[in-house]
């Protein structure tokens, strides 16, 4: 994930201990990557994954015929159903 010189960049700066950036300078200089794409390169996939995982529910096939066979056909209310919904403020 290599950064052109010409895409506009924000500076992010963080307290680190000298133990924590000597380890991580070490770990660039392995991976042959500066620090700064040393650092992207292993905090931005895990970024995205956390996103995803509060954005995204997945479901069986099974469950998701399930779901949509609810919405096109939802069971009619019941006496619980009817209570709740009587419980509702009427700001909704």
């Amino acid at each position: 994930m290599s950064r052109p010189a010409d895409q506009k960049t924000e500076r992010y700066q963080i307290r680190i201990a000298p133990a924590q950036k000597a380890i991580i300078a070490r770990a660039a200089a392995l991976s042959h990557q500066d620090v700064a794409d040393f650092i992207l390169n292993k905090v931005v996939p895990e970024a995205q994954a956390v996103i995803e995982a509060a954005e995204v529910t997945k479901v069986s096939d099974r469950n998701f015929t399930r779901i949509l066979d609810l919405l096109e056909h939802p069971p009619k209310p019941n006496a619980k159903l009817r209570a709740a919904i009587e419980a509702l403020p009427d700001t909704l």
